[in-house]
């Protein structure tokens, strides 16, 4: 398993010192939120599409993918009954997708909780089927650039759309494509989810459904900074064959991003060691 920082963690720092800390802290690679790049990242021109790869080549990452996807441009929604809303959505997706492939990543991660919202009253059931067909129109161009495109179960007080790896896997399957998966953020589970981590691990990594993961405490600080005990989590990954990205998304940066960046990295390098020493 490598471990990846999810970039806004220290975004106050330009690209190429965001890289330079990360690779000195010891991660392998960056998660990418698309806004920390600019207002409008799906249309990054390819002269600073290479400053981006060239600054994670300087210091020996790998970008691993995209996340928070929707935040920029402003007012998007895949869930909207506005079509010109939705249509520019999806175009934005469809254009990150090709962003992710220029920069060599391998995956986007579909959180953006306030872009899929669903309305009160009767026009829910329309909306969720708005945004099931949204997700279901993308699959085609994953599948072209060779990435795969997760859709992210978020708890209830983030977004009232796909809470669970059980909703979200049913939606992935109706998709029927093997570039759309969902994936696994510790803490939106442990706030959705009536099992625990490990368990949650055990029943669905199995399913091949299952792209990646984020790590953050229940809390929403970084591993390590609260309850939630780790160990048990990556001996089921270990356990249940997964062997690729682990990206850490704190959302309460204690004592401040780079603190924060740095007590995760360290904290999960001992829980791995540990891990595999048992093992």
């Amino acid at each position: 398993m490598k471990l990846a920082l999810c970039n806004e963690v220290i975004r106050e720092l330009d690209f190429s010192h965001q890289c330079t800390l990360c690779a000195e802290l010891g991660y392998d690679g960056i998660e990418l939120a698309p806004f920390t790049l600019g207002d409008e990242p799906h249309m990054l021109t390819e002269a600073r599409r290479a400053e981006v790869r060239k600054a994670l080549d300087a210091a020996g990452l790998e970008l691993e993918g995209l996340h928070w996807l929707l935040v920029t441009p402003q007012d998007l929604s895949i869930t909207t009954a506005d079509k010109a809303v939705r249509d520019r959505t999806i175009d934005v997706m469809r254009r990150l997708i090709a962003l992710c492939h220029d920069l060599g990543g391998s995956l986007l991660v579909h959180g953006s909780p306030g872009q899929r919202r669903l309305p009160d009253g009767p026009d829910a059931e329309e909306a969720r089927k708005r945004g099931d067909d949204a997700y279901a129109a993308i699959a085609g161009d994953a599948e072209a650039a060779g990435v795969t495109y997760c859709i992210e179960p978020l708890a209830p007080r983030m977004t009232n759309y796909l809470n669970t790896l059980e909703e979200t896997t049913r939606l992935v399957e109706a998709i029927g494509s093997p570039a759309v998966r969902t994936m696994l953020d510790t803490c939106s589970a442990s706030h959705a989810e009536s099992l625990d981590i490990p368990a949650l691990i055990d029943r669905w990594m199995p399913t091949g459904l299952v792209r990646h993961v984020q790590v953050n405490d229940y809390n929403d600080q970084g591993p390590g900074q609260g309850r939630m005990k780790f160990a048990p989590i990556m001996e089921a990954l270990i356990r249940n064959g997964y062997d690729d990205w682990i990206a850490v998304e704190p959302f309460d940066y204690v004592p401040d991003g780079p603190g924060a960046a740095a007590r995760a990295v360290g904290y999960l390098q001992g829980v791995l060691e540990a891990v595999r020493w048992r093992a």
